[in-house]
């Protein structure tokens, strides 16, 4: 079967089938990566509740949260009692025929259910089994919970992100819960490479810790080479200057003056080169030691015109440069729709709505999953149907409480006894 991105319907991961076992963030955005290049991603959901992340209070398409909604669109979810045997033996079978399972509990928990990774794989020795925790399966920490925050405190994000001489503040993402989850995807991607070469599955690992840790890429090489402990610095870069968001007349604008070039490049544009030759802007070195002064000197001098000025002047000139723009700027800005970074999909309302897409292309190409983020339960009885079960199992399941049908959501209901 042809099987490229020139093919219609396309996708690299087209009729793999994916369990996730995880909610609220690190595991779906693993399962959001994977629904996106193709699979069929299945969230075995606990009930009554379900994935935590749908009692979130933002609001998304009708009774659902934009935050579930945005993490779980092109999945199918269908919800099991993991704490009865029925449940968990359902679970199993279904595994037989999967390719991919995706948990994020901590470490110990689905071992104690016989769900854990040894068991599943001699069931199917094909699986992937990928797992998320919180700071790793070893070492002291390891029955911890993980938290974003949490995390990123403990591995030194927080600690250097804010301004000098002002406490530490968090960045405003969730670094640790989205990374781990692009991790655990990637991990996932190595593990089937080796499947399809050797025909065994493999346990893929990875945590908050190492994805928050992971970041520390430069403050790691700094601190290992020198022993110097990173301190913040606001936007500014540790290592070259000018580097960083300076004031503009209507708001922000970062500069990259990361070599000489783009320096002496700034020094013409803003019409002083004069600075070219100053003691204490005339080296790399030099520059780092007195950026105070290079940033209350570049401030003056941009505070005349606006960002869009700058950024047109900036730019002729071969500086790297760009506004510092709000979500909503970003979101908005042509550049996301040209790139697929913000597509419309479809809401559980029957609506559509802009959303973040799939972050990379194959030729050219891409096709994220836009279809829906699932109520809980939408796909029970479909679902198991696929994997072998017959009519009379999932109705004595759904009786016996170990699986759960769709519930309805408010608008459903009502509309249901008005007729």
């Amino acid at each position: 079967m042809k099987n490229d991105a020139a093919s219609p319907g396309w996708l690299p991961l087209k009729g793999v089938r994916v369990l996730e076992l995880a909610q609220v963030m690190a595991g779906p955005v693993a399962g959001l990566m994977l629904a996106d290049l193709g699979a069929d991603v299945i969230k075995v959901e606990k009930f009554p509740g379900g994935d935590d992340a749908r009692a979130f209070n933002s609001k998304g398409a009708g009774d659902m949260s934009a935050q579930f909604e945005v993490l779980n669109r092109g999945k199918r979810s269908i919800a099991i009692n993991l704490k009865t045997e029925q449940g968990c033996e359902s679970l199993r079978r279904m595994v037989a025929n999967a390719d991919v399972l995706t948990e994020n509990f901590r470490p110990g928990t689905l071992e104690g259910l016989g769900l854990g990774a040894d068991s599943l794989r001699k069931l199917n020795p094909r699986l992937i089994y990928c797992s998320i925790t919180g700071y790793g399966s070893r070492g002291p920490l390891a029955e911890r919970g993980g938290f974003d925050l949490i995390l990123q405190a403990f591995c030194g994000l927080i600690s250097v992100t804010g301004e000098p001489g002002r406490p530490p503040v968090k960045p405003g993402i969730s670094i640790a819960d989205v990374n781990a989850g692009i991790l655990g995807a990637l991990g996932v991607l190595g593990a089937y490479i080796h499947v399809l070469r050797t025909g065994r599955g493999q346990h893929v690992e990875t945590s908050l810790l190492q994805a928050s840790m992971q970041q520390l890429y430069w403050y790691a090489a700094l601190f290992f080479s020198s022993g110097e402990v990173p301190q913040r610095l606001g936007t500014a870069h540790p290592i070259v200057a000018p580097y960083q968001t300076f004031k503009c007349s209507d708001g922000e604008i970062a500069i990259g003056g990361a070599n000489e070039a783009n320096w002496l490049r700034i020094t013409q544009v803003v019409g002083h080169p004069e600075w070219s030759t100053d003691p204490r802007f005339s080296s790399s070195r030099a520059r780092l030691q007195h950026r105070a002064d290079l940033t209350e000197c570049l401030n003056a001098a941009l505070a005349h015109r606006t960002r869009a000025q700058w950024e047109t002047l900036l730019s002729a000139a071969g500086v790297p440069v760009g506004p510092v723009q709000s979500v909503a700027e970003a979101l908005s800005h042509p550049q996301a729709r040209a790139m697929d970074i913000v597509v419309d999909a479809d809401t559980a309302d029957g609506g559509r709505r802009p959303m973040i897409g799939l972050p990379l292309h194959f030729d050219g190409r891409n096709a994220p999953a836009t279809t829906a983020a699932p109520r809980l339960g939408e796909h029970t009885r479909q679902v198991l149907a696929e994997f072998g079960f017959s009519a009379s199992e999932v109705d004595e399941l759904l009786q016996q409480e170990c699986a759960l049908q769709l519930a309805r959501s408010p608008a459903q209901a009502q509309a249901a006894a008005s007729t």
